[in-house]
């Protein structure tokens, strides 16, 4: 017999919700994003000049905008201040191409002007880091281990550690709702997207930013179900 915890046990239909959710979200940002992507901008603009422009209509001047390999790996560097954008971004005039360079835009905005939610990630990106892959090293051993004095401690501290990566996915949301907020205020604002196409790029940044809640709901599931464990096992 497996020790209790490691393949299957009752307390695996605490996550099942999250597994859900995140399944749904990812279906509907491969959804919007394939449709958008293939709706052209009514202005034949392209995501690499958008986001220059945003950046010098936000009065930003040291973030520079690159292209990046790969699919959808577009992200702010706050270290180097760069908005890095993939191919399909960077060089495509859809509305979903404009709608992410903006959203990443809306990062860089959120830095430099001292985005509280934005400066309290990154600074704790490096622990949660490391925190991440730690902590189900530690979890996994104490599963496995059963109920062992020493094994029970180190579940105790890969939930502890765990317990920081949640947090961190949690203060991803308003981050995340922000930029995307920015990204749509300014598209329409300065007439990069007409009204009509705002709300193309409505459901583009809103299907994106639901797999970041399941993230953060799975991630709080996964925590209720190991603490559930550990109580079994302490108990």
């Amino acid at each position: 017999m497996y020790p209790y915890g490691i393949f299957f046990d009752p307390t695996m239909f605490i996550i099942i919700p999250g597994i859900i959710i995140a399944s749904i979200a990812q279906m509907k940002v491969n959804a919007a994003y394939s449709h958008y992507s293939r709706v052209q901008n009514s202005k034949g603009l392209v995501g690499a000049d958008v986001a220059r422009d945003l950046l010098r209509i936000a009065g930003i001047s040291d973030v520079t905008v690159e292209m990046v390999g790969g699919r959808l790996t577009d992200h702010y560097d706050p270290t180097k201040k760069v908005v890095r954008l993939s191919q399909d971004i960077y060089k495509g005039n859809s509305i979903a191409s404009l709608s992410v360079a903006a959203h990443e835009v809306g990062h860089a905005i959120q830095h430099h002007y001292g985005y509280v939610p934005l400066n309290i990630r990154s600074s704790i990106a490096p622990i949660v880091g490391i925190s991440s892959k730690l902590s189900w090293f530690l979890i996994t051993i104490g599963l496995i281990f059963g109920f062992m004095g020493s094994s029970i401690l180190m579940l105790k501290i890969g939930i502890f550690l765990f317990t920081a990566v949640v947090i961190f996915q949690i203060i991803t949301l308003p981050v995340e709702f922000n930029a995307s907020k920015r990204a749509l205020d300014m598209l329409e604002e300065y007439s990069f997207l007409q009204k009509s196409e705002i709300g193309g790029s409505k459901k583009v940044l809103s299907a994106a930013a639901l797999t970041y809640v399941a993230a953060a709901l799975t991630g709080i599931l996964q925590l209720l179900r190991l603490l559930a464990i550990l109580n079994s096992r302490e108990n």
